[in-house]
């Protein structure tokens, strides 16, 4: 019994000093700069990139509103230069696309030059760039000029072919203005009964793409001469989409009460069936992106406000949406 005893004693005393020996050998934790042990390249992780929209075609031939990342810190013409190469099939920006989108440009189509000055971007492309069915052509164009005016110093756009200004799309023989901009319209969709008060107007609807959902604006040409913004806010509260593939969350329920418009904003208010949560007052951010994005294309102002019950809900600065 008494041996048994010694034994546990000289077992506890030596486990004791082993311990003790080791707290000696392993330094204390406060004197490790466990900072100087990291590569020193972490710090500098994603400041060289950022992300620029895009518009690429969808699986049901929309161009949708994507986003690739770019380099960041560059100048306006590459910046332009580096979305028109993503823009072309096959081309060295492709493996930027992101899931459910293709280019559009055909393969082998070269930048031949880019010039910009004064909200100006002159771009020369070469003859390949015409090699483009004749069910593409049109949006191929539009698919240049919605994806180069998302560059927020650019607003117009002259396009050269091989040196020469393009006024006429070969195949479908649509005439090209000489200077292009967003008036000249995306996925359009003719809707007339006479040729007597048009009236143009961009919305922004919703598609999916597995569980994603991204923005496909649509120029609508009608028999219609109300205001844009009560049209775009009847049309993207409507049951009935025009196109079973694309949605609106706005509420059929919802109704646009009153607009005023300043130089630079547009005070939007609704009724409270805008929101989708009526206790914390929470509006869907796909319902405030249809709505902005829609004014953005329509309207030369630089914020909308969304108001219920005279309580402003949400502000957004447009520039910073696109």
């Amino acid at each position: 019994m008494l041996t048994k005893i010694i034994t546990k004693k000289v077992l506890v005393t030596t486990a004791a000093l082993l311990a003790l020996f080791l707290i000696y050998l392993i330094p204390k934790s406060d004197n490790i700069n466990f900072q100087d042990k990291l590569p020193q390249q972490l710090e500098y992780v994603n400041r060289d990139i950022s992300t620029s929209v895009i518009y690429l075609l969808d699986s049901y031939d929309f161009l949708g509103r994507a986003e690739v990342v770019i380099s960041s810190d560059r100048t306006i013409e590459q910046k332009a230069k580096e979305l028109i190469e993503v823009l072309i099939k096959g081309g060295t920006g492709e493996s930027k696309i992101p899931s459910g989108f293709k280019s559009i440009l055909p393969s082998d189509t070269k930048i031949l030059s880019l010039k910009y000055e004064n909200n100006l971007l002159k771009i020369n492309l070469s003859k390949e760039l015409l090699d483009i069915t004749k069910e593409l052509e049109e949006k191929m164009i539009e698919a240049i000029v919605y994806t180069l005016t998302s560059i927020d110093e650019i607003n117009n756009i002259i396009l050269y072919v091989e040196g020469d200004i393009l006024t006429k799309l070969p195949k479908t023989k649509i005439n090209l203005p000489s200077t292009l901009n967003r008036q000249f319209g995306i996925n359009k969709k003719y809707d007339l009964q006479t040729y007597k008060d048009i009236n143009q107007i961009t919305i922004y609807y919703l598609n999916k793409y597995n569980e994603d959902y991204y923005y496909v604006p649509v120029t609508k040409y009608i028999n219609d001469n109300r205001d844009k913004i009560q049209i775009i806010i009847d049309e993207l509260s409507s049951s009935h989409v025009y196109n079973s593939n694309l949605m609106s969350f706005l509420s059929n329920n919802a109704k646009l009460l009153s607009v005023e418009k300043t130089d630079d904003l547009m005070q939007l208010k609704f009724n409270n069936n805008i929101f989708n949560d009526n206790i914390n007052e929470k509006i869907l951010e796909e319902v405030i992106y249809t709505i902005c994005l829609s004014v953005k294309d329509n309207y030369n102002v630089k914020e909308v406000s969304i108001e219920v019950e005279n309580k402003e809900i949400v502000k957004k600065t447009l520039k910073t949406i696109e």
